[in-house]
């Protein structure tokens, strides 16, 4: 249920744009998440769905590009992808250093519209 609120963020932003660049429609919403948002595709439009009705953007297709989960090496400085599933197994592959810095993974940000 975290989505709702997250979506609300989002719908905020994209109103606001709309509003200040006097969009008639949105259509599509492209979203960049990071994989250990805990965010699900499904829920985060049918949220969006449900906070859009009666604005410009109701019906607007969400669009996600899924962003990997990226680590970096205290050690080294090798930046490596981890498997969600595997984080407590995370080592450098360059060096065998544990000590990683989480460089990716949890974000999540609005990177463009497409409008009317």
């Amino acid at each position: 249920m975290h989505e709702l609120p997250v979506m609300k963020s989002i719908l905020d932003i994209v109103l606001t744009q709309a509003q200040k660049h006097h969009v008639l429609k949105i259509r599509v919403i492209h979203l960049e998440v990071g994989m250990l948002s805990d965010l699900e595709a499904e829920w985060m439009q049918r949220y969006f769905d449900y906070l859009s009705r009666g604005t410009v953007a109701e019906n607007a297709e969400l669009k996600i590009r899924w962003i990997p989960v990226v680590f970096k090496c205290q050690a080294c400085g090798t930046s490596m992808e981890a498997d969600k599933k595997r984080l407590q197994d995370i080592v450098c592959t360059v060096c065998g250093n544990k000590q990683m810095d989480l460089i990716a993974g949890r974000e999540y940000y609005i990177k463009n519209m497409e409008v009317e």
